[in-house]
């Protein structure tokens, strides 16, 4: 990769960083398809968990105030099993149809929200048992499964400063595991470890700068932005997969 073209990858990270703080779900539904303009779809798979640890550990940092523990437990184990389960199958199932029909997904139910604004699901174990293991199960096959928690998170309108920590709690446990099997796969090569340094400044940096951002939202527009930021990922997801 040459430096121009480094730098328009590492500016499109970064971009990607300060979206998913703003919106709460982390910055992988943007970067997976980001870098997929630069790598292949199993290095981008490699590559985005590396990323993720670095950006969730400064999320972690900067919203540690507002983790709520009962849903890192409840969302958090169904994400890390479904996960492992996602990253073995990855290897066998083809993501384009998956992406299309993940998309189709976050556009149905975000309008959803969206038209019926005043719609909330109650955090239960049963919603939050389901809506980490869907998510678990995404991260693991298609690289990106934060869309569907932060889908999960918004229905329970929980404060802005609640999702974003607790959203990053339970995605660095869906890193870590599935950064071990990616590694068995073979998707984290010698070719991405020059990458690691930049990613992780560039997880703090956009980590800080969305929090800025998030800091002036005020949190009745919070899940609006949130949902809009969702909707707008599975018109996007859809659009990626058919060209």
């Amino acid at each position: 990769m040459d430096i121009s073209t480094l730098i328009l990858f590492l500016l499109l990270t970064l971009i990607a960083e300060i979206i998913g703080t703003v919106g709460g779900f982390g910055s992988s539904v943007f970067f997976v398809p980001f870098a997929a303009l630069f790598f292949d779809f199993h290095t981008v798979l490699g590559i985005t968990a590396v990323f993720h640890l670095s950006s969730n550990l400064s999320k972690i940092y900067l919203f540690r105030k507002g983790l709520n523990k009962k849903l890192i437990f409840q969302i958090g184990i169904p994400s890390v099993i479904f996960v492992i389960i996602g990253g073995f199958l990855s290897r066998f199932i083809q993501s384009e149809v998956l992406e299309i029909a993940l998309g189709i997904f976050l556009m149905g139910l975000s309008l959803l929200f969206l038209i019926k604004d005043k719609l909330v699901i109650q955090p239960r174990l049963k919603e939050t048992v389901l809506g980490g293991a869907i998510s678990g199960f995404s991260a693991g096959l298609i690289g990106t499964g934060g869309a569907i928690r932060g889908l999960t998170m918004a229905a329970f309108n929980l404060e802005k400063s609640v999702f974003v920590a607790t959203s990053a709690s339970i995605d660095m446990m869906i890193d870590l595991s599935r950064t071990f099997v990616y590694f068995g796969n073979g998707y984290i090569t010698r070719d991405i470890l020059i990458y690691i340094p930049f990613l992780f400044v560039i997880g703090f940096i956009g980590s800080w700068l969305g929090q800025l951002i998030l800091e002036k939202i005020p949190q009745e527009k919070f899940k609006k932005i949130a949902l809009l930021l969702i909707l707008g990922i599975g018109i996007f997801s859809v659009y990626q997969s058919m060209n």
